[in-house]
């Protein structure tokens, strides 16, 4: 038995509709039991080679996308260290960020996230292991699971050429590796800037842990960062809430 639960172009402030073998469905709420069905196995990986010191104070930003952004999201907001994690949109203008262009799939913006975090406490290669071992799967080209299209692509947006240069080892080192079956495709590029998503997107997962969506692909990736990465796993995700918003 299989299912795809895919989100639907069109979003609503009051939710989202989705497809079951291509039969629209408006019901939110799906059986626990069915999680299983599409959860995706994580990945055991090696600790970057190169990384960034964790001994710089002040805060820093790392910016990524995989997939829907609602799970990559999550997945942070779960992660010690980390003090916010916001969806939005990098890769595009600012006249193009907004949910309805970006999903056409014509904007070239990426559904992405702002990972704040504390560099003393975590660093940017092991939120890059986070990344491509529980938060998505990087060998899949201009998709993640059931969601198709250039702007569900998996994408690093470096601040600065130190992220630059930490993000191309890693890549280089895992695909050497072979730690997955195919290449990693994952698109490494400048962050010229990140737009903050509409507020309906924000926090989603948190809000609404029985949504068919969440329960099927995004509640395996926040299990599977606590069985994996047990030493930075937090229980209670770290909210957008009325943080001020940038961009």
């Amino acid at each position: 038995m299989s299912l795809t639960i895919r989100k639907s172009r069109r979003s609503f402030l009051s939710g989202t509709v989705f497809t079951i073998g291509g039969v629209a469905l408006a019901g939110l709420v799906i059986a626990p039991q069915l999680s299983s069905l599409a959860s995706e196995a994580a990945v055991v990986l090696p600790d970057p080679a190169v990384d960034l010191s964790t001994s710089a104070g002040g805060m820093q930003v790392a910016v990524l996308a995989g997939g829907c952004f609602w799970g990559v999201q999550a997945v942070f907001q779960h992660t010690e260290g980390v003090i916010g994690a916001v969806s939005g949109y990098a890769g595009g203008t600012k006249e193009t960020a907004n949910y309805g262009a970006v999903s056409a799939g014509r904007s070239r913006h990426a559904e992405a996230v702002e990972i704040t975090f504390d560099p003393r406490k975590i660093s940017y290669g092991k939120i890059l292991k986070i990344f491509f071992s529980v938060a998505h799967d990087p060998t899949q080209l201009d998709r993640q699971g059931p969601d198709h299209g250039p702007q569900y692509r998996s994408a690093i947006f470096t601040a600065n050429d130190e992220q630059k240069r930490v993000a191309q080892a890693y890549v280089a080192q895992l695909d050497q590796a072979k730690t997955f079956p195919r290449p990693i495709v994952t698109k490494l590029g400048a962050l010229d800037a990140f737009y903050r998503a509409e507020d309906y997107h924000q926090d989603y997962a948190t809000r609404n842990p029985n949504n068919m969506y969440i329960v099927i692909n995004d509640k395996p990736k926040v299990e599977n960062l606590k069985r994996l990465f047990a030493d930075v796993y937090r229980n209670e995700p770290v909210l957008v809430a009325a943080a001020p918003k940038r961009g």
